[in-house]
């Protein structure tokens, strides 16, 4: 056999032929999730007339609902209620719709999931950065309004508006790797997650302030901030809420817990934490997945 002709063999273990470095991979093939992040915004708004104007009007319908209902049929002392409420809104927002968005996201692209070899982590991924970029309407809308009421700006505190997004995309992210592959065994489980994100209104500050949670709750009010969302919730009011009220300083004194910023980077923690885990999960289960969808 001549030199051209001879064979080689090269002594190896066999490998899947799909990526293994996880969410590190899904952000090196930055091309990749960056087409996936439009497919999905385009599928979302085909054969619509108005378009990315459904972001701002659905916000606002929203807000005008709790405004109304709250605000002028039950009463509340809250001022600038309706700031106080959007701020929670956003960030409620943006985690049920990753949540809700990644737990069906891989079955919702099963023929991608069974032709490509890419990371399966993208997909959730992907619904992340869709409700991350559907949050820019919403943005727009509080940052109007909070400038018509003669908003005064922290830096600091917008630094904590950053850190706020930081948790929940880690938080949201993380369940919906874990939920995803879940939803691949069981369908139900997408079903499960939708009624189980009803409760987050209420698990968070948003149709209440936080003293209210302070006076019926007393020492025990401590607990309520070991709540990842809750603490994003109360970062966004103090950076947007605070500054559009008439004395921030008093507001912040009275609806804005004492180290704010040690729990929201205790927050991040334990986000980036079950972030590891959920991608543990989701690696122990992913070659699995082809075969059951």
């Amino acid at each position: 056999m001549t030199e051209a002709g001879r064979l080689h063999v090269v002594d190896a273990p066999l490998s899947p032929p799909s990526p293994s470095a996880g969410l590190l991979e899904v952000f090196r093939r930055r091309y990749l999730l960056r087409m996936l992040v439009r497919r999905e915004v385009s599928a979302r708004y085909q054969g619509s007339f108005l378009g990315l104007m459904w972001s701002y009007i659905n916000p606002l319908s929203q807000l005008f609902i709790f405004w109304f209902v709250m605000g002028k049929i039950i009463g509340r002392s809250t001022e600038m209620f309706a700031v106080h409420v959007f701020c929670g809104l956003i960030v409620v927002q943006f985690f049920i719709e990753t949540f809700n968005a990644g737990t069906r996201s891989i079955v919702r692209n099963r023929s991608l999931v069974q032709k490509m070899a890419m990371p399966r982590e993208m997909f959730p991924v992907a619904s992340m950065l869709v409700s991350l970029y559907h949050m820019g309407p919403q943005l727009v809308i509080l940052t109007f309004i909070v400038v018509l009421t003669g908003w005064t700006p922290d830096p600091v505190y917008l630094l904590g508006f950053l850190l706020a997004l930081a948790i929940i995309a880690a938080l949201g992210t993380s369940l919906a790797l874990v939920f995803s592959v879940a939803n691949v065994f069981l369908r139900d489980v997408s079903s499960f997650v939708s009624i189980l994100t009803n409760f987050v209104r209420f698990a968070v500050p948003m149709i209440y302030p936080y003293s209210l949670v302070d006076q019926r709750f007393g020492s025990f009010a401590q607990y309520y901030l070991f709540n990842p969302i809750a603490d994003a919730v109360l970062l966004v009011q103090q950076a947007f809420w605070v500054g559009s009220t008439k004395d921030p300083a008093a507001i912040h004194a009275q609806h804005i817990p004492d180290h704010l910023y040690a729990y929201g980077f205790l927050a991040l923690g334990i986000a980036l934490v079950m972030l590891v885990i959920a991608q543990a999960i989701f690696r122990r289960f992913e070659n699995r997945i082809p075969e059951q969808l």
